[in-house]
């Protein structure tokens, strides 16, 4: 087993995989490491750059199209052998020089998780800095996993937290947010940022919609993933009881001779009646599900980090 698997995901970066290659080079001479540059569909030359290299310590993983971040990450983690994963942008921002560091905090500290904060993030300010702020603020808020800069790709892990991280979708972003599911050791430190040279960013401000919807699903998992019926019922309690409070009430003016024909209270009234039943059968399900999802994979829903024993004091002749 490796000592290292630098993760690498690239799509288009064909001018930075070998000045990055050198880099890593240098960072990590007298490591026993392995990068793994995963190609998330390029359609230029990434793929033929990093083949053209023939590097022993190199292993390269082409995904059929563009699957985006979280899957290509994914497909790094599923192939990396080392006792430590590196996460690292390919567009020369992160420097490799910083990965010892981070492995050193990691080790003598016993973090499953050390994350990176940009400490002078060189990126424009009103397209990247402040809505990442604004993301990262929010995000700390409601999760409770107080990393600074979630945005910031370069992290270290233990192998075992990162291959139950269950990346899919677009939840990459979340990362520590998963690692704390799981019951992650995070700490974070500053490391350095460069302004991009080659090539462009990938990421946009139509993103911030993306992580919103991300954000509330992420809640779902820290607080009702392993409960559901816990917010499906509580909520489908409240507005089944809100819906039968308006129709004991329609009921009483009907016996007092009202007529209620029409009213648009009624209607309110079977509205929340209806949906009140909905949420409790949605709960009802999802608790079906939850315990099939464990018990047919032969899953628990915990994780033990570590388990001691001590032996039986010898007794005297």
């Amino acid at each position: 087993m490796k000592e290292l698997s630098i993760i690498i995901c690239v799509f288009n970066e064909q001018d930075n995989i070998h000045p990055l290659v050198r880099q890593i080079e240098a960072a990590l001479d007298g490591f026993d490491y392995e990068v793994i540059y995963v190609d998330d569909g390029s359609t230029d030359q990434t793929r033929e750059r990093v083949r053209e290299l023939r590097h022993p310590r190199i292993k390269l993983v082409e995904l059929r199209r563009n699957y985006g971040q979280s899957y290509a990450l994914a497909a790094g983690i599923e192939h990396a052998q080392g006792t430590h994963l590196v996460t690292m942008d390919g567009d020369l921002q992160n420097d490799p020089l910083d990965i010892p560091m981070m492995l050193k905090i990691a080790r003598e500290g016993g973090f499953d998780l050390v994350a990176g904060i940009r400490a002078n993030r060189q990126d424009g300010m009103f397209l990247r800095k402040i809505p990442s702020k604004i993301a990262n603020r929010v995000i700390q808020r409601t999760t409770g996993v107080r990393i600074k800069d979630y945005g910031c790709t370069l992290k270290v892990f233990t192998s075992p937290i990162a291959k139950d991280l269950g990346l899919y979708g677009e939840l990459h972003r979340f990362i520590p947010v998963l690692a704390s599911l799981e019951g992650a050791r995070i700490t974070q430190t500053d490391v350095r940022h460069h302004a991009r040279v080659h090539g462009s960013s990938k990421y946009g401000i139509n993103r911030t919609f993306k992580v919103v919807s991300d954000l509330l699903l992420m809640l779902f998992f820290q607080k009702y993933l392993q409960k559901p019926m816990h917010l499906f019922g509580t909520w489908g309690m409240a507005i089944f009881g809100a819906g039968a409070l308006i129709n004991l009430y329609l009921l009483a003016l009907k016996v007092a001779g009202e007529d209620i024909w029409g009213k648009p209270l009624m209607i309110l009234g079977l509205m929340l009646l209806i949906a009140g039943i909905q949420f409790i059968t949605i709960g009802l399900v999802l608790e079906v599900q939850t315990r099939t999802y464990y018990e047919s994979q032969q899953k628990k829903p915990y994780t033990v980090r570590k388990v001691s024993e001590w032996p039986q004091p010898r007794q005297a002749d």
